[in-house]
């Protein structure tokens, strides 16, 4: 099948400008650069001409952390839900994490989720293979073509998954090629913390505010230098998530090309946009681990991905049921959905001037192509795949319970309206959602495959 996007305001590779995107079957075959520039007669050779006026062309997100809960916690999320509404928000790529029940540290659990996703998922996906303090034997086993990397809990975690053997992480550290990520709280600390404030508050009074105060900036640096001392002193391949503070941006560069970067790092859209000031407002539905922290934290954030030291912009989305969300910082699931809303609220934050939305793109869809090695996506290009976000950036949308994808059927955003508005989304080609509605038939989804030496 052909389509045309006749006159759209392309974003990609660093600029906007108007042009028809011509695609064929899976992928994008010829993009004709000015108003009306495709040759005459293509419009009775295509099958479908989609007026693009006034919408802008995106490529689809890449996301590079997603819980999306399956197998064990399917009573909150599933890889089809999600990738619902991952699809809804502009996010046509995805790479899942490992901290399922049972957790993804072998490669018969990992098999059995790139099955389930081919079965249900609604975008390409991927897989993060879990580390833990005992299967470095089977990390060997990993086919690097096919996985975005190992992932690593240097905190605590849910999935019994932390790794704290100090000969385990130097093995797995020094042995294998892929990227390693990691979740970096370190959890002397938060234990320290947390009994400081028992014997000091109460565990009665520990609301959501102290969650920042026991899983802290030192708590959080410490574990992140450790880490980039171990990969530096190892020659590793590091990608930090979820960075959460001011300090730990003093350990990455920006003075070097992303493919010679050996230590990256990505921050989250709630980090981006919340503070703890905003604990009063909405209490334990923006609780997450790393917890957000300071306005000058999250300023600091903004400006290192502006500047380049921070790589890629992410979600990770982690839903969990609202009477799972009840409770005080100790007891409170940590942990929420954002994929559906996360692209709109980048560009959101663009027309406010944090951002650009060249800069949104590219931190959002190209980076985590490009620091992935993924293959031909994460770019509107000839010969690429058609992953394709169509954006309204006059429309508004609703934050509506009712609206909701996400099977845990909440967000923090309800109540507020985006000035922005995902008119269309399409994976491989085909055509997954559409003014507001997801398509009646799954769209042909495919598998990441990673271009590693």
């Amino acid at each position: 099948m052909k389509r045309l996007f006749r006159n759209a305001t392309l974003i990609n590779e660093g600029r906007s400008f108007t042009a028809s995107l011509l695609t064929s079957g899976a992928l994008i075959e010829h993009i004709y650069e000015g108003e009306n520039s495709f040759p005459e007669g293509l419009l009775s050779e295509v099958d479908e001409v989609i007026p693009a006026e006034g919408l802008w062309l995106l490529p689809g997100c890449i996301d590079d952390q997603v819980h999306f809960r399956e197998p064990g916690l399917t009573h909150k999320a599933t890889i089809e839900s999600e990738s619902r509404a991952a699809v809804a928000g502009g996010t046509t790529s995805f790479m899942e994490m490992p901290n399922t029940k049972p957790p993804t540290t072998s490669l018969e659990a990992w098999e059995w989720k790139m099955q389930r996703a081919a079965e249900t998922s609604w975008a390409n996906y991927s897989f993060f293979f879990g580390g833990s303090n005992d299967n470095a034997d089977e990390i060997q086993r990993i086919d690097a073509r096919r996985t975005p990397g190992l992932k690593l809990f240097l905190g605590s975690s849910t999935g019994n998954m932390l790794v704290d053997d100090k000969k385990t992480l130097e093995r797995i550290f020094s042995e294998t090629d892929l990227i390693i990520a990691t979740h970096c709280e370190k959890e002397e600390i938060i234990r320290a913390n947390r009994e400081h404030y028992l014997a000091t508050v109460g565990e009665e009074k520990l609301d959501v505010h102290y969650h920042p105060l026991i899983r802290s900036e030192e708590a959080c640096y410490r574990s992140s230098s450790e880490a980039v001392e171990l990969a530096t002193r190892l020659d590793s391949r590091l990608h930090i998530l979820h960075v959460s503070t001011e300090r730990e941006l003093s350990l990455f560069r920006n003075d070097i090309p992303l493919a010679e970067k050996k230590i990256t790092a990505e921050v989250c859209v709630h980090h981006l946009i919340f503070t703890d000031a905003d604990y009063d407002r909405l209490g334990n539905r923006i609780k997450w681990n790393p917890a957000v922290k300071t306005l000058r934290d999250r300023e600091a954030l903004r400006a290192a991905v502006r500047s380049g030291l921070v790589d890629i912009v992410a979600t990770d989305h982690a839903p969990h049921l609202l009477s799972e969300k009840e409770g005080n910082c100790l007891t409170a699931a940590s942990g929420g959905p954002l994929t559906q809303y996360a692209l709109i609220s980048m560009l959101d934050m663009a027309r406010e001037g944090v951002f650009t939305k060249e800069l949104v793109v590219e931190k959002m869809a190209h980076r985590p192509a490009e620091l992935f090695a993924v293959e031909k996506r994460g770019y509107l290009r000839e010969g690429y795949y058609a992953d394709l976000v169509l954006i309204d950036p006059e429309g508004k949308t609703p934050v509506k319970t009712e609206s909701i994808i996400s099977l845990c059927g909440w967000s923090p955003f309800e109540g507020h309206t985006f000035g922005h508005r995902v008119e269309a989304t399409y994976i491989n080609g085909d055509c997954a959602y559409r003014a507001g509605a997801l398509s009646e038939v799954r769209p042909s989804v495919a598998p990441l495959l990673y271009s590693r030496p």
